[in-house]
């Protein structure tokens, strides 16, 4: 095995350690989810196993990343990015456009007409809307965005959004797990811009 290949695969454990730790799973949790032993995960993460494929699909599915961020792959030339949208009920649509869990995750999502229920969970949510009109009630409060409108809130207050109205709204969807907020820069100097 040449150098190059070799210092590939010894960063593979580490990058796995570092995921879920951000992510905040034990390693009981994750076997649970993966179907590995705790032992398995322990000995690949500590590099005292060599992660093969059968080992790396169910890890990839369980924290959501893939395959290429876990083996941090030499780029192949291609600067495209593929995105992989997912179709969910009542038409809507949600493209994922980061993959790093335990960081803010944005989405790109396509929301149709919905009935309004109120969920609340841990973190912070920004919404900006790209086309239609969307509806965004926090606790008693309820608001209408427009396209170019951003909306903060923390989600540990009961919120809800979709489409004002029958017609499909168009948003980016930013979603902070640990309460993480976004910081706007407008201070930059004009060289900078």
């Amino acid at each position: 095995m040449n150098a190059d290949v070799a210092g590939i695969l010894d960063g593979i454990g580490p990058r796995l350690r570092a995921l879920r730790r951000a992510r905040g799973v034990t390693l009981e949790r994750l076997a649970e989810q993966t179907g590995l032993s705790m032992s398995t995960l322990s000995r690949v993460e500590t590099g005292h196993r060599r992660p093969t494929l059968d080992l790396l699909i169910p890890l990839v599915r369980a924290h959501r990343v893939t395959l290429d961020e876990i083996v941090d792959a030499p780029a192949t030339g291609d600067p495209r990015i593929h995105l992989t949208p997912h179709r969910k009920k009542r038409g809507d649509v949600m493209v994922p456009l980061t993959h790093f869990p335990g960081r803010v995750q944005v989405f790109k999502h396509v929301l149709g007409p919905r009935k309004a229920k109120l969920v609340r969970h841990a973190g912070h949510e920004w919404l900006y809307v790209l086309a239609g009109k969307l509806r965004l009630i926090i606790g008693e409060r309820e608001l209408v965005l427009r396209p170019g409108e951003l909306a903060e809130f923390d989600t540990e207050e009961p919120h809800w959004f979709g489409p004002d109205g029958t017609s499909v709204v168009e948003i980016l969807h930013l979603f902070g797990p640990h309460g993480d907020q976004a910081v706007a820069r407008t201070d930059l100097p004009d060289s900078d811009i």
